[in-house]
């Protein structure tokens, strides 16, 4: 059923309402909604199905400005749901404004199963994983409408702003629920746009990521570019690309229908798998944000393992845990493209029929939600652990084999991790709560001086001596050392579990060149052979190598956990 997407009227100190728009003269049922406040783009209104689109009129004719939509439509279609509908705007046609870097041509705004509006987490989520950008967000919190008086536009590229709430709602509320604020005059030409010439609007480098998620073919230079130049990448972190694993991976996803950013990871690895993993998610961390970047990285660090030889009575055991840092299936068609000897694709069939076993119970993730949050991060952990090791099916067994840490009487332990000066013991300092903070730097400083390596056995061990005794129950400890590899962290890890402490990786995950920068403003720097030393040491953990993961990166917060 076709359905036109509603009028939104004006918010009230709209300036470029006219006498034939509409005006929202009630905000009650905006009053006290936390709102979402989009950009509102300059383009027309277009809503996608599953089997098909039109504009905003239902019996819209055909345009040249609507083929490349309809492409788009093509390609996910088959990916929304009966019922449902995208509604957004197709920006291929400059109208009144000109864009010059789209993230796509086409951006959604609002989705909707039958008369409801999903809300927009959801919508987001949603949107993502077809491959469809959401209008950039300008404000977001309680509704405050001198808050949103108060928003700065710039009106020779922003035509307004869109609030609509954060929750769900039903079209039957949709007037007074959804309001607009558009710039005076903002029909700006003599001709309307669709009997006029039509003037392309450009794409940005990001355009080739939504590509890829949305199922468009593969252009692996584009795609290179769009990773090189993102805000804050760095494409100095990323070495020699591998054009036809790109597209025979690309090719394989598609086979699977795996689309989102699921692909886009996968023909990332592809491409990037030449780049070392340390170097990669920093690398990437600009364009794709730190959870995909981190997800791509960790593909590249897992793949090679899925070619050599692997106990069989361990192998289920093996899956599940990768499988909390990667997709199986993504990484298995990854290792299977990049596997370069028939051994190699041997183990990977092999690895992949055992995956086929690997399924999380169901509600697993739902099942420790009424916890709080460190003893559900604790249960929820040792739930998949046991289900690793078949001790567990159903997440009913897993709750009741977790049932001794579901009062959070137990230590918790923070673990840093990460090269001198990559921003982890500022971090670390920072953390609220903490009981004990042990600092192997200080306890060097004690003996004399910070930067003596001589006695460091001696100071670990002074250390670790430190850390059994403060891991009491409901105590939290800061362990402060650059623990850059599995062996420095399993002494640490040995302790926490004699004491049955809930353990958190933080890692401090920087480039190199941002490190270089931070340690030559550092009160006391590294010698640059030492840093360079220890990056080639570091390897950051994977998700489940602990309870849960912190990854933070170039601001100093936690921009991904797992």
């Amino acid at each position: 059923m076709r359905t036109h997407y509603p009028r939104t009227s004006h918010l009230p100190w709209s300036p470029g309402a006219t006498s034939d728009d509409v005006r929202m003269t009630d905000l009650a049922a905006l009053t006290g909604a936390e709102v979402v406040v989009t950009e509102k783009l300059d383009g027309e209104n277009t809503t996608l199905y599953a089997d098909g689109l039109h504009a905003r009129s239902l019996d819209s004719a055909h345009h040249p400005s609507r083929t490349w939509v309809k492409a788009l439509q093509a390609r996910i279609g088959a990916r929304i749901p009966r019922g449902w509908r995208i509604c957004g705007e197709n920006m291929f046609a400059r109208h009144s404004l000109a864009y010059d870097s789209l993230e796509s041509h086409f951006y959604g705004f609002s989705v909707w199963d039958g008369d409801r509006c999903l809300d927009w987490d959801r919508t987001v989520a949603f949107l993502r994983d077809l491959g469809v950008p959401a209008p950039p967000v300008l404000w977001r919190g309680v509704f405050d409408a001198k808050a949103l008086r108060a928003l700065k536009l710039d009106t020779g590229r922003q035509e307004g702003y869109v609030v609509r709430p954060v929750e769900s709602f039903p079209g039957v509320v949709f007037g007074r629920r959804v309001g607009k604020w558009v710039r005076p005059g903002h029909v700006a030409t003599d001709t309307h746009w669709m009997h006029a010439e039509v003037v392309q609007n450009g794409l940005g480098p990001a355009a080739a990521l939504w590509a890829v998620r949305s199922g468009a073919p593969v252009d692996p230079a584009a795609l290179a570019t769009s990773v090189a130049t993102g805000p804050g990448g760095g494409g100095a972190g990323t070495g020699s690309t591998d054009a036809p694993a790109a597209l025979a991976t690309a090719d394989a996803l598609d086979a699977l229908g795996r689309g989102g950013d699921d692909r886009l990871a996968g023909v990332l690895a592809a491409l990037l798998h030449g780049t070392r993993r340390t170097a990669l998610a920093p690398a990437l961390t600009g364009p794709l944000g730190m959870p995909l970047a981190r997800r791509v990285a960790d593909l590249v660090g897992l793949y090679p393992a899925l070619h050599r030889p692997y106990p069989d009575e361990e192998r289920r055991a093996g899956l599940a845990r990768m499988a909390l840092a990667a997709d199986l299936s993504v990484l298995h068609t990854l290792s299977r493209v990049l596997a370069d000897t028939p051994e190699a694709r041997e183990q990977v069939e092999w690895s992949a029929l055992h995956a086929e076993e690997v399924r999380e119970p169901a509600g697993l993730g739902e099942a420790f939600a009424d916890l709080a949050p460190e003893a559900g991060a604790r249960c929820l952990a040792q739930a998949r652990e046991a289900y690793a090791l078949g001790r567990v099916t159903t997440a009913d067994e897993a709750v009741a084999a977790t049932w001794r840490w579901r009062s959070g009487d137990f230590p918790r332990l923070v673990q840093l991790a990460g090269p001198s000066g990559s921003g982890k013991s500022t971090f670390g300092r920072g953390l609220p709560g903490t009981a004990t903070y042990i600092s192997l730097d200080d306890l060097r400083l004690a003996r004399g001086s910070r930067a003596d390596q001589s006695a460091n056995e001696d100071v670990l061990r002074v250390g670790l001596d430190r850390l059994d005794a403060a891991l009491v129950p409901g105590a939290t400890v800061v362990w402060d050392a650059t623990s850059l590899n599995p062996r420095r962290r399993s002494l640490v890890h040995a302790v926490a579990r004699r004491r049955d402490a809930l353990v958190t990786h933080a890692v401090a995950w920087i480039g190199e060149d941002e490190l270089t920068a931070r340690n030559g403003r550092r009160e006391h720097p590294v010698p640059p052979q030492v840093l360079a030393s220890q990056l080639h040491r570091f390897v950051p953990p994977y998700p489940g190598q602990a309870h849960r993961t912190w990854y933070i990166g170039t601001s100093g917060t936690v921009e991904d956990r797992a």
